[in-house]
This record gives structure tokens, C-alpha cells and sequence, in this order.
């Protein structure tokens, strides 16, 4: 709705995971390093873990971008399933053709073929299991099998397990515990620093400007500021925000956001953290809410959230 007031050609603020507005924020770059420089030597198993909305996501998508073309890779985004289910999943994602009947020994000889195969034509296979908090206890087992496929010189599979904290309790348990020892490199992928939201909001803007004419500086100092407070620099919560206040402004009519902007909104959002000397003056009602326009805003990104799918 506000793309046209902000000489915009796609929205800014999506909360799906879209590779072309990944933003390399220092932990964000220092996660894509880590792994870039693990699978390159050979590695066989790597691990990022993240906070909630933090960029896993479109972290590995950069990853599997930043790849493409120089290994052989496969992208498994729910690993909640039985053991066999995850190696159909693999051996579909790598699309290798099976012969029935379909049982696991013949799923794992085809896989074992296929990667050899690979490896003697000199391609690394590079399988990445998003939300791998989810993976039952009794299919990890199936993935340190997996991580047994190698050569005299080299793994046949390198696997990067990108997740939640939950992801390292459930590493610590002590029937898995062969599976922590094969992890080589690990990296935590945390929230923004404070000064990197308004440079974060500015490269959104710019991505998905119009054209060059596009004016990026949409949102004021003190409210990039005030947004940095509010997400705690958390990825989608900052999204979340951004996009409600632009909503706002564009209501009224605005093309700048303003710490009041992000304070409606901020209200209007579960799971952001409002200051106390933020609070309302809640015998003035007319200060939160402020006009018709504003109203209407906030009610249209409600609608728009419910649409939305999460990162």
C-alpha cells in the first residue's frame, strides 16, 4: 500500500527470508565466514546456533547461494522426521533416482554411490539441516552415519546444522554425545548492535527502491534508534516495526519516520520490549492514537501480519 509514497518497486521490511537483503552485520558475516572457510577445508560437520529471529534462515540461504556452482548442495528445512524419512529427504534433495524395493540398505548403498561419484569428479556435497533443534533424538544417529561416508583423504558429505539454543541441549544429551565430538566449528549468530539498525534500515530501503532517485533515508536518527531499542536488534522484530511504521507515516501522509511512529508500533507489536519512560499517558488517549489515519494504519498491518509467514 505504501510502496508507491516511497518510490518503492517491493516491500523493505518482508519477514521471509530473501537472500537479496541479507545484510552482513558482524555476526552475521563473521557466522557466513566460519562456514564458508569449514566447508572449504573439508570439514565434515559445522554448527551455527541463533537466537530466534536472528537470521538463520536467510543466513544459510546466502550460504547455499554463496556456494552455488562450486559444490553439490541440499537444503533440508524441517528435519522433524523418522530417520527414514530424513535419508528420502537427502537422497530427494540430491536427486538421485532409487529402484525399489526401497529399503534402507539399498537407500544408503545408493547414497554411498552417488556420493563417490561425486567425489571423483571433484565435487563437494554440502547438506544444510535449518531448525535442526527439531531433529528427534533417535534420527540423529541416521546423520552420524551419514557423517561416516568418506574416503582415505576426505568426507563424502559435509553437513551444517544451523538452529535454535535448543539445538545444544539436545547435543549435550549424553546418547548422542558422539555427534557433539564430530562438530569442528561452531559460531553463535546473535542480534545487531544497536548502530547497525539505521545502517540495516538504510540498505533495505535501498534494495528495494524504485530507482536511484529513491530517497533511503526514510527513518529519522532517533527513530532508527528507538526501533534498535524496542527489536533489541532482532532481524524480523526490526522488520516487523519498520514495516508498521511505515504504514504509519504513509497514513499520515509523511515520508519520515519518527520515534512516535515507532512507539505506536512498538505498542502495537507482542514480543518487543516498550521503555518505561516510553509508557502512555493512558488518560490521553488521543496522544496513541492520534487520528483516524493512524488507527486505519495499524489495522491494516494487523491484517497484513496474520498474512505473513515468519523467517
Amino acid at each position: 500500500m505504501y510502496l508507491g509514497h516511497f518510490s518503492l518497486r517491493e516491500a523493505p521490511f518482508s519477514i521471509t527470508p530473501d537472500t537479496d537483503f541479507f545484510y552482513p552485520h558482524e555476526g552475521a558475516q563473521a557466522s557466513l565466514n566460519m562456514l564458508l572457510v569449514a566447508l572449504r577445508s573439508g570439514e565434515g560437520f559445522v554448527k551455527v546456533v541463533g537466537d530466534l529471529g536472528c537470521g538463520k534462515t536467510v543466513l544459510c540461504r546466502q550460504l547455499l547461494k554463496t556456494l552455488q556452482g562450486e559444490c553439490v548442495t541440499a537444503y533440508i528445512p524441517n528435519p522433524d522426521m523418522g530417520p527414514d524419512d530424513l535419508l528420502m529427504a537427502l537422497v530427494h534433495e540430491l536427486g538421485l533416482p532409487l529402484v525399489s524395493p526401497f529399503s534402507r540398505h539399498n537407500v544408503l548403498n545408493a547414497l554411498r554411490d552417488c556420493l563417490l561419484a561425486h567425489a571423483q569428479a571433484g565435487r563437494r556435497v554440502v547438506v544444510c539441516i535449518d531448525e535442526a533443534q527439531a531433529i528427534p533424538v533417535r534420527t540423529v544417529e541416521s546423520i552420524r552415519l551419514l557423517s561416516n561416508l568418506e574416503t582415505e583423504k576426505r568426507k563424502l558429505l559435509q553437513l551444517v546444522l544451523l538452529g535454535q539454543p535448543e539445538l545444544d541441549d539436545k547435543l549435550a544429551l549424553p546418547e548422542i554425545r558422539q555427534l557433539l565430538q564430530r562438530i569442528t566449528f561452531s559460531e553463535y549468530l546473535g542480534p545487531m548492535q544497536a548502530h547497525r539498525v539505521g545502517v540495516y534500515l538504510q540498505h533495505r530501503m535501498a534494495i528495494a527502491a524504485r530507482d536511484e532517485n529513491t530517497d533511503v533515508h526514510v527513518f529519522e536518527p532517533k527513530a532508527a534508534l528507538a526501533l534498535a531499542r524496542c527489536s533489541g536488534g532482532v532481524p524480523r522484530l526490526v522488520n516487523i516495526l519498520a514495516h508498521k511504521c511505515l504504514m504509519l507515516a504513509y497514513g499520515e501522509g509523511l515520508h519520515r519516520v519518527t520515534p512516535t511512529h515507532v512507539r505506536l508500533a512498538a505498542h502495537d507489536t507482542p514480543g518487543v520490549s516498550v521503555r518505561s519512560r516510553w509508557a502512555w499517558p493512558w488518560s490521553l488517549p488521543v496522544w496513541r492514537w492520534g487520528s483516524a489515519a493512524r488507527r486505519k494504519a495499524l489495522a491494516w498491518s494487523q491484517v497484513e501480519g496474520k498474512q505473513e509467514g515468519g523467517p
